[in-house]
């Protein structure tokens, strides 16, 4: 069957306006994901150090709990008191009992505000706990 002059088809072209956008969104979610990743790593504490300290495997759902010299906590960006930490702390025990907790205590902090937190830790449930430390 022979095509007729008014069935030909008019320059096909890919519309890429679409691909470009959601390429950009992925681009910004990805960016925006990354900066809250490592928030309680840009505290600026002075890590003890110690020589024979085991380097942790990384977990995803890890607490990190920063003590700074002047006793106070702080943890995923916000300030606590260790009143206020049961409370946030009890929540993720509720839901995974067995979650690592790193506490990053300044190396001129109290040794009483360190075990304080452990004390809050354990008293919610939280047995996985560790203290991160500097390399020697």
């Amino acid at each position: 069957m022979r095509a007729r002059a008014k069935d030909t088809f008019e320059d096909a072209t890919l519309n890429l306006a679409p691909m470009i956008d959601v390429v950009f969104l992925l681009l910004v979610f990805f960016m925006v994901a990354t900066t809250f990743a490592s928030t309680e790593e840009e505290i600026p504490l002075d890590l003890p150090s110690a020589e024979t300290g085991e380097v942790a495997a990384e977990d995803e759902e890890e607490i990190i709990i920063s003590l700074d010299q002047d006793g106070g906590i702080t943890m995923g960006g916000r300030s606590y008191t260790e009143d206020t930490l049961i409370d946030a702390l009890e929540s993720a025990a509720a839901t995974n009992p067995d979650v690592p907790v790193t506490i990053r205590g300044d190396r001129d902090a109290v040794l009483a505000g360190v075990v304080g937190i452990m004390d809050v830790c354990r008293t919610v449930g939280l047995t996985d706990l560790g203290i991160a430390t500097e390399d020697h």
